[in-house]
């Protein structure tokens, strides 16, 4: 196993917060890659053994790398979910429980195979199977409802302000779908196993301003957890012996998230920030990663990192995106740009 903390990179980088992140790998040096269960089903309610309610996310509801914990959906959006349930699938209904509660917040519907509808308000659910007087609740993947984008009224939401993105301007372009609303009680939902939802909060001069609103995409987060297991993976080769054992079981491979979503107000005031930038769309996020493990955020590191995100969107082409490399003098702490535009990039700062 590799355990991954962020002691050592907190007491060198002035930062809020340190994430921790760890990979799980099979021992042995000989064998090197993760270990890959079964495929799951990909239909939406492929069958498993079981009486009663037997019912599941299946591993494609977290994305390529597993490690996906939300999907989002705008309201009354039909949306994919995948489960694998067991048993006879005509009697089963479902209903979506808002998060910290217990209650369904409308009429169960029946589970016909073809998607789920969303709820028609904003905000966190879990997904409840159920039949008859009996109810399965699925804790994960965390379906988030959104805001819509027509909501916002001008540069404002709700009284957060957002500023205003070019599609408002030049109608062809494009713009979010919508925003997630966090509550003060929101920041550390887990959006992915190892990044939290007050990481991509825009870092801005409304921190008496409740709710935010965040642009986030499952796709950044999807690769991100690739990249870091990436990453976890080189430095568990790089610490085993000649002979295939592990030197040392924890290697640490501590992270930073400096910036994940900007709203367009924020991002226009930001030093050398590209217009219309990734950060706009909750497609792109800075981090500052200690890929060698050795306390320090250093240019080895960002080549490591760069190396990473190469065979990530060699390997997952649909995760293709921009990387940028900031190592020069005018930062404080060396950080990379990871996104997912959907078209190759890359560029240093």
């Amino acid at each position: 196993m590799i355990l991954v903390r962020g002691a050592q990179l907190a007491t060198r980088i002035d930062r809020a917060r340190v994430s921790a992140f760890a990979a799980i790998i099979v021992s042995g040096f000989g064998v090197a890659a993760f270990y890959s269960p079964p495929p799951a089903p990909t239909a939406p309610f492929a069958a498993i053994a079981g009486e009663g309610i037997a019912a599941g996310a299946s591993l494609n509801a977290f994305g390529a790398s597993h490690e996906v914990r939300v999907r989002v959906a705008l309201p009354e959006q039909r949306v994919e979910f995948p489960v694998q349930v067991g048993g006879d699938i005509e009697s089963l209904t479902y209903e979506w429980i808002r998060e910290g509660d217990s209650v369904g917040v409308e009429l169960p519907q029946p589970l016909n195979g073809a998607g789920f509808s969303a709820p028609r308000r904003p905000g966190f659910y879990h997904l409840a199977i159920e039949r008859g007087t009996s109810r399965q609740v699925l804790p994960e993947p965390t379906l988030v409802v959104l805001v819509p984008f027509s909501r916002k009224v001008g540069s404002m939401l709700n009284g957060y302000r957002i500023g205003t993105y070019v599609a408002e301007r030049f109608a062809q372009h494009d713009h979010p779908s919508g925003f997630v609303e966090v509550g003060q009680g929101d920041v550390d939902l887990k959006v992915s196993e190892h990044l939290r939802l007050g990481d991509f909060i825009t870092h801005d001069h409304q921190d008496d301003v409740w709710p935010k609103y965040v642009a986030l995409n499952p796709r950044l987060l999807d690769k991100l957890e690739l990249v870091l297991a990436k990453l976890g993976t080189n430095a568990r080769m790089a610490s085993a012996n000649t002979d295939g054992s592990a030197e040392d079981p924890a290697n640490d491979v501590a992270f930073d998230v400096h910036s994940g979503y900007r709203t367009p107000a924020h991002n226009d005031g930001v030093w050398r920030a590209a217009t219309d930038s990734r950060h706009e769309y909750g497609d792109a996020a800075d981090l500052a990663i200690d890929a060698d493990g050795d306390g320090r955020v250093t240019l080895r590191d960002e080549f490591l990192v760069a190396r990473a995100v190469d065979e990530v969107e060699a390997e997952h082409p649909e995760l293709v995106g921009g990387l940028g490399l900031y190592v020069s003098g005018r930062y404080n702490t060396p950080y990379v740009h990871i996104d997912a535009r959907g078209t190759r990039s890359r560029w240093r700062g």
